[in-house]
């Protein structure tokens, strides 16, 4: 048997779907022409599957930072900056962030993915307990492992079941640390962060919020859900990413927890990869700066978030369980995700095909992601051709699409 035989099911199946042309997962892009539109297969494409919220990756003040930085600093920094020291935008990079949560420490990572494993693995170790929202992002399932620490999953956004679970776990020796996020990536639904920090509260332990997806979109000023929900006291870390409404690259934790700076050589994804190149660096401060600044932004994408939703709501697909950015459409089987998606490229619009393990209860979703930098008029088209794909698929005929939410 050869090395690579055990992958030969997945391989045959990505065979057929590039014969068929409707390989989601491999996309190539001609030309990307603005935050919501790129040439594709040699046809203009509205984009609504690049998490790129705040529409920044054309903003000129972002683009200024990162060629004033490049020019200045170079390509890249070529190692850790364990080994080769931290340039000054690392630390400025640092303090913003720390500024901008209100928090003593910041700590910045080369990616998202990173922030998580480099975190939970240096937090929990041997004799502690990691409690995690049973539909935890991969990165952070991966910190887990990364780790020593027994790992107990909770009932997706149960705080009773989470307590239930800390109880049992009372009298057990080791730190107690629960694990949540504010936007989960697949359905777009957000935590019920009050009552997961009355039970944090209630148990002593430690919270971590992953707020990846809201950043930039929830809260008065854009820190994200612990903001919205009044319980930024009661959080101990939170992590997020540059890659979504940041428009970069890169992961970041912020705290207030005295010592925090000895995560920096006890977590080996932070201590044994090359730090971000200056370009990036800058870039990501100067988005920071438009987020802070620009609240309209936040605005724009919330209202372009819930046009979306409601309308394919209104056509009858089963969506998650609330607004937000993420808009997935629940598809009855993988195959009808990815013909439905195949056929959504070939008539101009982009979106992803999210199945499992990744998806909570083996669920098949056509993702969407919005954009603030999208039209209300951009919107609309990607509704229309919602509704005429799904008729032509016969996926809006009454109750069959929303029988396959059931």
């Amino acid at each position: 048997m050869a090395l690579l035989d055990k992958y030969a099911p997945l391989a045959e199946q990505y065979r057929r779907l590039e014969e068929a042309g409707a390989n989601p997962f491999n996309v190539p892009f001609d030309e990307v022409l603005s935050p919501t539109e790129a040439v594709i297969g040699g046809r203009k494409t509205l984009l609504l599957g690049t998490n790129n919220y705040l529409g920044l990756t054309y903003d000129p003040a972002v683009i200024e930072a990162a060629n004033t930085a490049t020019s200045a600093m170079g390509t890249g920094t070529t190692g850790s900056r364990i080994a080769n020291g931290s340039y000054g935008g690392h630390k400025q990079l640092e303090a913003a962030l720390a500024d901008f949560y209100g928090r003593r420490h910041g700590m910045v990572f080369s990616t998202g993915y990173q922030a998580n494993l480099g975190i939970i693995s240096a937090l929990a170790g041997k004799g502690d307990h990691l409690l995690l929202d049973a539909d935890s992002h991969a990165s952070i399932y991966d910190g887990s492992r990364l780790g020593y620490a027994q790992v107990t999953r909770f009932r997706h956004n149960s705080p009773d079941d989470l307590a239930n679970r800390l109880r049992r776990l009372a009298d057990e020796p080791g730190d107690k640390i629960v694990i949540v996020e504010g936007i989960y990536s697949m359905l777009g639904d957000t935590a019920p962060l009050r009552e997961f920090a009355a039970v944090k509260r209630e148990y002593g332990a430690c919270l971590v919020v992953d707020e990846a997806h809201s950043l930039g979109v929830l809260g008065a000023t854009g820190r994200g859900l612990a903001e919205q929900a009044g319980i930024e006291a009661d959080v101990d870390f939170i992590v997020g990413t540059f890659s979504k409404s940041l428009a970069g690259v890169g992961g970041f934790a912020v705290t207030d927890m005295e010592g925090a700076d000895i995560l920096r050589v006890v977590s080996r994804p932070y201590m044994f990869t090359a730090s971000l190149p200056p370009g990036v660096i800058a870039a990501t401060e100067a988005a920071l700066h438009q987020l802070r600044t620009r609240p309209a932004l936040r605005a724009s994408l919330n209202a372009n978030a819930l046009r979306l939703y409601r309308g394919l709501e209104k056509l009858g697909f089963a969506l998650g369980p609330e607004p937000s950015p993420v808009v997935s459409a629940i598809m009855p089987s993988p195959e009808a995700a990815f013909g439905f998606w195949a056929a959504l490229l070939k008539a101009g619009l982009y979106t992803n095909v999210s199945l499992p393990p990744a998806t909570p209860k083996g669920l098949a979703l056509l993702r969407s992601s919005v954009s603030a930098a999208h039209s209300p008029a951009q919107i609309d088209q990607a509704i229309a051709l919602f509704a005429a794909i799904g008729r032509e698929l016969g996926l809006l005929t009454g109750e069959s699409v929303l029988a396959a939410a059931k």
